[in-house]
């Protein structure tokens, strides 16, 4: 087990991974009368693939709302990089280097991929109104370098074929890698990742693996993951955190987590191999 006030640590495969970078302290949701979240508690180290996990309906995806600024929690803390993170909005939360893509693919089917990608620069774009309308000095100079990023990024996903086909016209696997394009252009310290495998068929998760793992070795960025595959999760994974009706009923490494009693029997069914 991994000691929690330890700065950093080495992987079984060599990789480093460092001090937290987040905590989430006790954190409760409720809508209504029903709780969502209940008084959970774990951390996120930087440079690590930590996954969330848990049945339908376990609270996952609003855990993730709650780190990226969507669902304020009534009770618990959110400390971001040694300091408490007041309410926000998610724009906000996005200024702090906090990216997702989401369960529903959320882009702009009558666009191309470029524009769609693009839309991911928004924060990065200072320029004023005036600048903007005649594309002159700091506006002309932004969209240089967010086009920049934008190509940089269509390279490394491998999706330079496509980059001028409107995005409805694309298969579902594709659109997926878009959505993840559009998230790494924001240049993310913390990437959230809400079911990128989901409706993905066998080929297609191969390959959206390797590249969740070729953004967090080559950018150094963090990733948390939602992922109802458990060969993907064990397989990416450095930590699991699985979630239950809206409790944590584990926390560890993959082989800890898969050799949890309480685990296996709230949703793997047998210690997964």
């Amino acid at each position: 087990m991994l000691d929690a006030k330890s700065k950093s640590f080495t992987t079984a495969d060599g990789r480093t991974i460092g001090p937290v970078v987040m905590e989430m302290r006790n954190i409760t949701l409720r809508f209504g009368g029903v709780v969502a979240i209940k008084d959970i508690s774990f951390d996120i180290r930087e440079g690590e693939i930590r996954a969330i996990i848990g049945p339908n309906g376990a609270g996952k995806s609003s855990m993730l709302n709650v780190i990226s600024g969507f669902y304020n929690p009534q009770e618990g803390e959110v400390i971001y990089r040694g300091a408490k993170r007041p309410p926000m909005r998610p724009y906000q939360v996005a200024r702090q280097g906090i990216a997702r893509t989401f369960q529903n693919i959320a882009l702009f089917d009558g666009m191309s991929v470029l524009d769609n990608i693009m839309t991911g620069r928004l924060n990065h774009m200072k320029a004023s109104i005036f600048d903007q309308a005649f594309w002159w000095g700091r506006a002309q100079r932004e969209e240089v370098e967010n086009r920049r990023k934008a190509e940089e990024v269509i390279d490394f996903l491998q999706i330079q074929n496509i980059r001028k086909t409107p995005v409805g016209r694309l298969p579902y696997g594709l659109k997926k890698r878009v959505e993840l394009a559009r998230a790494l252009v924001a240049e993310p310290s913390i990437l959230l990742l809400d079911e990128p495998m989901a409706g993905m068929n066998v080929e297609e998760k191969e390959d959206m693996s390797r590249f969740i793992l070729d953004v967090n070795d080559e950018f150094g960025t963090t990733i948390v993951l939602i992922e109802h595959d458990m060969g993907v999760v064990m397989d990416l994974s450095d930590r699991v955190v699985v979630m239950d009706y809206g409790r944590k009923i584990g926390d560890g490494t993959p082989d800890e987590v898969r050799r949890n009693q309480e685990v296996i029997d709230a949703y793997l069914g047998v210690a997964h191999d």
